[in-house]
């Protein structure tokens, strides 16, 4: 494939809870490997998390939809100077899926990625993760604050307690339950047979919210389509794999691919 051979840029696109600087790591991690790498922040995101926590932005987050959020990066990647390959964590890495159908990118790598529209599970930790966002007797307006205890079984699961509340601390933002919602709709649509860029799926062996057996479904139902697609398992990863200890492994892992 060997894809940087024909660009270097790379759109780094963070999930739901966080904020860009999820990819702080990863973004000096590719620069030094040569890269021209940028976090990009959804609408709204472009401030610490402890802004972000202290902030009232309620009226804002029961706005915003998915949509919206994937125009954003459009903009984004209309105004870069070459198509970026793109690297998406857990609805970003959906997004990442939505921009290679739309022929945006040089290559997309999806993380734990949430599922387009029609791709589901009835794994337990999936629907106990993802009840909260979805449960239709709370308004779609009002934003969603995950708690400790929450955090530590959908992200952090298994992993020492005092990185799990120092990541809480540290990593947790009010989100929207709009934007959850659409993943459910049409903004979330995939056309799996379309030609596309070269897609790589990351998936975690512990992760609770996107279980590897819902990456692998994902995966497989690019089958429609002659395009290469791959699907890399690290075992014992959690859906905070990117800020988990060993986090390099699965950065280089991407960066080899790149370069095959």
């Amino acid at each position: 494939m060997a894809v940087k051979q024909f660009t270097q840029s790379v759109l780094f696109i963070h999930g739901l809870f966080v904020n860009y600087q999820c990819w702080d790591d990863w973004v000096a991690h590719f620069m030094a490997k040569g890269y021209l790498p940028t976090a990009q922040p959804w609408p709204g995101r472009d401030k610490t998390i402890a802004e972000l926590r202290r902030g009232r932005d309620d009226a804002f987050l029961g706005r915003l939809t998915l949509s919206e959020v994937i125009e954003a990066h459009v903009d984004v990647i209309h105004n870069m100077p070459e198509p970026p390959i793109l690297i998406g964590h857990s609805l970003g890495g959906l997004i990442v899926q939505i921009l290679l159908n739309r022929g945006l990118g040089a290559a997309g790598v999806a993380i734990d990625s949430a599922p387009p529209q029609g791709v589901f599970t009835t794994a337990w930790s999936f629907l106990r993760c993802n009840w909260p966002l979805i449960n239709p007797t709370i308004a779609a307006s009002e934003p969603y604050r995950m708690s400790l205890p929450e955090w530590q079984y959908a992200f952090t699961n298994g992993l020492p307690a005092d990185i799990q509340r120092e990541s809480y601390e540290n990593s947790v933002a009010p989100e929207s339950r709009r934007v959850a919602r659409g993943t459910l709709s049409a903004a979330a649509k995939v056309d799996f047979g379309l030609p596309h860029a070269p897609l790589l799926f990351i998936a975690g062996g512990a992760d609770h919210i996107i279980p590897p057996s819902l990456n692998r479904a994902n995966y497989t139902r690019y089958r429609a389509s002659s395009s290469q697609t791959d699907l890399i398992e690290f075992p014992g990863r959690t859906h905070y794999l990117l800020r988990q200890q060993g986090w390099q492994e699965i950065a280089d892992s991407i960066i080899q691919w790149l370069g095959q």
